[in-house]
């Protein structure tokens, strides 16, 4: 049996919503205007594990700003790319549960 690797963020959780229901939410959450963001520009030689780690002190949370950003499961994105940043990491937590 495979193990998630969000096991060591949320933890095993039996009411714990899907991983694509919850990227979904916050793609949606951000479209609309109901989860604040500050877009960077992503420089060389930069991954979302380091954003994330510079903006919620751990790069567990990676994924987050890769479903805010649309831009899919890729750590590595190219330089350029306008990356979207929630600013409340609580915010998107409250959608797990």
């Amino acid at each position: 049996m495979a193990m998630s690797r969000y096991l060591n963020v949320f933890g095993p959780s039996k009411g714990t919503k899907s991983m694509s229901l919850i990227n979904a939410a916050i793609r949606k959450g951000v479209q609309q205007g109901v989860i604040s963001t500050q877009e960077i520009i992503l420089e060389e030689n930069r991954r979302l594990d380091q954003l994330s780690g510079q903006y919620y002190g751990t790069g567990s949370y990676w994924w987050v700003i890769a479903a805010a950003s649309g831009i899919g499961w890729g750590l590595q994105v190219p330089a350029g790319t306008i990356i979207s940043v929630p600013t409340d990491i609580n915010q998107i937590l409250s959608l797990v549960v």
